[in-house]
């Protein structure tokens, strides 16, 4: 996992092949089927542009797409394995349904579906490493597949500019900081899907619960649950709160400075980070870097194996033998 993390700039470098790119048309919108770390490219996409539209589904099936737009939306099926049950049902439903698909992947089962109907798929690096570990892969293909050269041309620059050591550094000594609490991830809603990451790499890669939320719906609900009385203080002693402050709105910025000063009022523990770049995958990627070490190190203090996620292939095995029951 250290490797992973340590060289996570040079995915960047990656140039993909779009093969049977005949049969990609234009589109004006954009779904990506799957799930866990082989879906999280395309919302931070969104991050980088806000009014694209792209969007990630994560469940069996497709969403409910108006007929007038489904042929103007290209649905990219995307699982690092090949193998996601859930992306590969939604596979088939495309096929099905006649409508513009395309593919990304290592290989598996969704790459020789791919071959044999001739869909359009960018066959990725097959590294051996963890799905939210080839990010940097999936980005890029993706942005290769949904046609933004410009996106291309800042990813591949991420190599010289990316602070891995420094960020190392920082994660380490953030991990020391919530040893023994719950971490909680803030950002606003334009940066959610980075938020989002932080609490999927504390889950799997430093195997502790995490949560995230947004500003500022958050302010209408969730901060009032740690309104700390005096038979509620152990209810809200196990937390450390984790602010990502970018380049929001001020009144944005405003909500995250008052929230922080009324949670520190009431001696919860509170982290802002600014996220630094020049650039919106600078910032994006600098602070997924940080996240990555930070609960790299996390994993560290509690002796747990950081890579792999054994109660996932546990919760797999459990779903194939009712699966096989089921059909006996």
């Amino acid at each position: 996992m250290y490797d992973a993390i340590k060289n996570f700039p040079k995915q960047f470098l990656y140039k993909p092949v779009i093969e049977n790119s005949d049969k990609l048309g234009a589109y004006e919108r954009f779904v990506v089927l799957g799930m866990g770390g082989s879906n999280l490219a395309p919302e931070l996409l969104k991050v980088r542009q806000p009014n694209l539209d792209i969007a990630a589904h994560r469940t069996y099936d497709l969403p409910h797409v108006p007929v007038s737009h489904a042929r103007k939306t290209l649905f990219i099926a995307s699982s690092y394995s090949g193998n996601t049950e859930e992306t590969i049902t939604s596979f088939e439903k495309a096929l099905r349904e006649k409508v513009p698909l395309a593919v990304i992947t290592t290989g598996g089962t969704l790459l020789a579906l791919a071959k044999r109907h001739r869909i359009p798929y960018v066959e990725l690096p097959n590294t051996g490493i963890q799905p939210r570990s080839a990010l940097g892969y999936a980005i890029v293909g993706i942005s290769a597949l949904i046609g933004k050269p410009a996106f291309l041309r800042e990813l591949h620059a991420l190599p010289a500019t990316l602070r891995v050591s420094a960020l190392e550094k920082n994660g380490k000594a953030l991990a020391k900081k919530i040893s023994g609490r719950v971490p909680i991830i803030y950002s606003s809603i334009d940066n959610f899907p980075i938020a989002y990451n932080w609490k999927i790499k504390f889950n799997e890669t430093g195997k502790v619960p995490a949560f995230a939320n947004s500003f500022p719906e958050l302010n209408h609900n969730e901060m009032t649950g740690f309104d700390v009385a005096r038979l509620t203080k152990k209810l809200s002693a196990p937390f450390y709160f984790i602010f990502l402050k970018g380049k929001d709105n001020p009144r944005i910025v405003n909500r995250m400075e008052t929230t922080a000063q009324l949670y520190r009022e009431r001696r919860l523990p509170v982290e802002m980070l600014e996220l630094s770049g020049k650039t919106p995958f600078e910032r994006i990627f600098n602070a997924l870097l940080l996240a990555d070490w930070t609960a790299y190190y996390t994993a560290e203090r509690y002796q747990v194996e950081a890579e792999q996620v054994p109660m996932v292939e546990r919760f797999k095995s459990l779903i194939a033998r009712m699966r096989r029951r089921k059909t006996s």
